[in-house]
């Protein structure tokens, strides 16, 4: 918006597309219509259960066996509406993954992993919070302010899964961890390179009293698991610009083969975990 507003370009050419499907809650699409609404954006709404519904019967899925298929089946289905209007209006997918979701790999292969341009490609999760809170406490309008403050108040998901209720029922953050340890392990691996014994070591002291080391155990072990297996998904990413001391992109801060091991990573903490265990 802020680029719009800068380049004189009227905000309607902003062109927002919410694609409802089998997870979508009214509280998220609710918020999507809200928001574009109150910044002055312009909508469409392209319902993509039918097309998605017609994939899986040509492809042979069973709607009711929610595998990777049933999720990625309308991940991928998104990507493709967003680069054909794109093309139809002459504009650019601005990709909404972020660097905490590319070091896990959490995104659908040329799904929401594929863009035109990564604008957030050197965000991680963490300060993309503290981003929309800041926005929400300066932007001086009400409504807008209290859609995105409810956007922080709602778990984050990809809202593949059908909900329970009407509410969320697939939560990022109880299937691959808290992102704030993620975001501070992710930190120090690639800004300083430290063992995971390290970084194992500097956890336990930075989130004392919040996290048992157990917990910080299991989750820098999936950390490690994810970072080394999804380097694929990195390997392939759109442009996008480095904001920040870190980054993930494979022209830049990260040159990974895609097919590393993670075993002698996992072997360390391993190690260290159970000495500890022992004392």
């Amino acid at each position: 918006m802020r680029a719009f507003d800068m380049l004189g370009l009227p905000r309607e050419q902003i062109c927002c597309v919410t694609m409802p499907c089998f997870g979508t809650t009214d509280r998220t699409y609710s918020n999507a219509c809200t928001m574009t609404k109150r910044v002055g954006a312009s909508l469409r709404e392209i319902n993509i259960r039918r097309s998605v519904t017609s994939h899986f019967e040509d492809i042979g899925q069973d709607l009711e066996n929610h595998d990777v298929t049933y999720e990625n089946g309308q991940a991928r289905e998104r990507t493709q509406i967003l680069m054909d209007v794109a093309n139809q209006v002459g504009g650019m997918v601005v990709g909404t993954g972020d660097m905490s979701e590319l070091a896990l790999g959490w995104a659908t292969y040329n799904g929401d992993h594929m863009s035109m341009y990564g604008v957030n490609a050197s965000v991680p999760k963490t300060l993309v919070r503290h981003l929309v809170r800041y926005y929400a406490d300066t932007c001086g309008e009400k409504e807008l302010a209290d859609v995105l403050y409810d956007v922080l108040d709602t778990p984050v998901s990809p809202e593949l899964l059908p909900p329970k209720d009407g509410e969320i029922a697939q939560k990022t953050e109880d299937l691959v961890g808290p992102y704030e340890l993620h975001d501070f392990f992710l930190y120090y691996i690639l800004r300083y390179g430290y063992a995971p014994s390290k970084i194992y070591r500097l956890a336990l002291i930075a989130f004392e009293g919040q996290y048992e080391a157990d917990v910080v155990y299991k989750w820098l072990r999936v950390f490690y698991r994810r970072f080394f297996s999804q380097q694929f998904k990195r390997s392939c990413l759109p442009d996008g610009p480095k904001v920040g001391s870190v980054a993930v992109s494979p022209r830049g801060d990260l040159r990974m083969p895609s097919d590393a091991c993670s075993r002698l990573w996992l072997e360390e903490l391993d190690r260290i975990h159970g000495q500890e265990n022992k004392l």
